[in-house]
């Protein structure tokens, strides 16, 4: 029965939209209605506020660290960690409080990974600085960073667990940025080569 409650908090807390609150703190639009119309820092950053979208980062990342964090610190098995991490995730995707309609999941997953291994984190973290510096796209640097993380994971030897819950997460971000592929297939992606 605690199991279940800790992996319900965890969803609970992971479904807090910081997106959405620090657009409502800061008076800007609500991030769904404008850009991508997803509640994530990058579509924050659109308004031109970066300290809301730096805030909406940091918030986002750090429920992946705070459920994670306190599930390892209370030492509950490495069964029950992934499924903390994962539902922790799935609760920012699909939060209960907005609808279920929430963000990508980037910086939450960021979060958990930071968890697992802060020495895999760094490592994925410098990977989405590169690419996103070579070609300017947030998109495509959370894909392949994130496509990268099982193995970066395996590479530093997290245990079974973490590496299977690495592996869905790597594949829920993939299928979160599926648009956001095929927009770069085609060229349409948004870039942010000509912002300032």
């Amino acid at each position: 029965m605690m199991n279940v409650i800790y992996i319900l908090l965890s969803y609970l807390i992971g479904a807090i939209s910081f997106g959405i609150v620090m657009s409502h703190l800061f008076s800007l639009p609500d991030p769904r209605t404008i850009g991508s119309k997803n509640p994530g820092a990058t579509n924050v950053l659109r308004t031109g506020k970066k300290l809301a979208a730096l805030l909406t980062l940091l918030g986002d990342a750090l429920k992946g660290t705070l459920t994670v964090g306190l599930a390892q610190y209370f030492e509950l098995s490495p069964l029950m960690v992934a499924l903390v991490a994962i539902a922790t995730l799935l609760g920012h995707i699909y939060p209960v409080y907005y609808g279920f309609k929430g963000g990508k999941g980037v910086a939450t997953a960021a979060g958990i990974l930071f968890m697992f291994s802060w020495v895999m984190g760094l490592t994925i973290l410098a990977i989405w600085l590169g690419v996103f510096m070579i070609w300017r796209y947030s998109s495509l640097a959370a894909i392949i960073a994130g496509s990268l993380s099982p193995v970066i994971g395996f590479f530093y030897e997290i245990d079974f667990f973490q590496l299977i819950a690495s592996s869905i997460i790597a594949l829920i971000l993939i299928l979160r940025h599926i648009d956001n592929l095929k927009r770069l297939i085609n060229g349409t992606e948004s870039s942010f080569k000509d912002k300032k």
